[in-house]
């Protein structure tokens, strides 16, 4: 099957997460991406070795690119990569504020000798305004935007436990090429793209930030319950086993009433006549709610909630996702042996993905030096 990027070519001068992120997602999707490194190689490779000794970030986030080792101080290295760029359709770069221009790889230099190229330049907090030169990283920033202050119990801040940061800034950079492309087809001119894990981090923090100008003020820590819904969270049934379940309308309320609760006078009482009721009143519906729950087994207590049509889950594991019905993997090579990776969340019907190869540092450099010769 065709794939929606076959024939473009994309140079990515990239370390780390957000920026490989994106490039990933556009070799997933059928570009040609030529990611140049460091003679060491990206420094993520070296984040850990628990996947045939290579590394669990690296694996994820760089199948199906060519790797081309570079040493940009090097005038003939540049020379190289600036050929590249002569023919690619985008470039990608994370390299500290400013560095891509005093190599004569900023976007202003190349949109102008190359003006259906899209760049696209990821940083920390952006490349202006007083945190331009701070170093940024992901628990770093989880911590600047807020996030954290949000995040875990009421006894204190906590860490989201994937690199939230990262991952939502390389998400926006991938939907701002696509959106990019889709310009350049009908004007035939690229774009010059900039975003940051700061913009992206503060873009998902608008509903706290919403409540904090506009209402009494952030939501507090709550564990794993959810802030401004109630009841949406963890519950613990007889035995000690947890259940989340959510309360999403006043449908679903009153089925939990009568049905899972088996307490119709609550449809009543005034302290839970509606959402932002019950938020503020949520102790005391806890303890309507434990008193039932507690007193019920797993499997009796899922159905009711299965047969009452109210959403649940397990609080999982990462071993329970491992071997979870719905988990859908993919093989991809790596330079130490295959490696089952979760699939792409998008499926696309009637065909398989079919993913590159992650490479080993330098593996295509001969034949690009090759390919790109002068």
């Amino acid at each position: 099957m065709t794939k929606p990027l076959e024939g473009l070519l994309v140079v990515s001068l990239e370390q780390a997460v957000a920026a490989p992120y994106c490039s990933s997602r556009l070799a997933d999707a059928g570009a040609r991406v030529i990611k140049l490194e460091r003679a060491e190689g990206d420094f993520a490779r070296g984040y850990d070795r628990v996947v045939h000794g290579e590394s669990a970030y690296f694996v994820w986030l760089n199948r199906g690119k060519e790797s081309l080792a570079v040493d940009l101080k090097q005038p003939d290295d540049l020379a190289l990569v600036k050929r590249m760029l002569a023919r690619a359709d985008i470039f990608i770069q994370n390299l500290a504020p400013g560095a891509a221009g005093r190599l004569g790889l900023g976007h202003d230099v190349l949109r102008k000798a190359h003006p259906r190229l899209i760049t696209c330049d990821i940083s920390g907090y952006g490349e202006a305004g007083p945190y331009a030169k701070m170093k940024a990283y992901d628990l770093l920033v989880q911590a600047e935007s807020g996030l954290a202050s949000i995040t875990g119990r009421p006894e204190g801040p906590g860490r989201v436990g994937v690199s939230v940061c990262d991952i939502a800034c390389g998400m926006y950079a991938y939907q701002a090429v696509l959106e990019a492309l889709l310009l350049r087809g009908r004007t035939g001119e690229g774009s010059a793209l900039a975003t940051s894990l700061f913009s992206g981090m503060a873009d998902w923090m608008t509903v706290p930030l919403l409540h904090q100008d506009y209402g009494p003020g952030a939501p507090k820590r709550v564990g794993l319950n959810h802030p401004s819904i109630a009841p949406y969270g963890v519950y613990a049934c007889q035995g000690g086993d947890e259940v989340v379940f959510s309360i999403q309308n006043e449908r679903e309320w009153k089925r939990l009433v009568e049905e899972v609760l088996q307490r119709p006078e609550i449809l009543d009482d005034p302290r839970f006549a509606d959402n932002t009721a019950r938020v503020e009143n949520r102790p005391a519906l806890d303890a309507i709610i434990d008193a039932v729950f507690s007193a019920l087994d797993r499997d009796t207590l899922t159905t009711r909630l299965f047969d009452a049509a109210i959403a649940y889950g397990a609080v999982n594991t990462p071993a329970d996702l491992s071997h979870h019905p719905q988990l859908r993997r993919v093989t991809v090579a790596t330079p130490s042996g295959p490696v089952e990776l979760v699939a792409p969340p998008v499926e696309r019907r009637g065909s398989d993905w079919d993913l590159g190869a992650v490479p080993a540092i330098g593996e295509h450099s001969d034949a690009l030096r090759k390919e790109f010769a002068a």
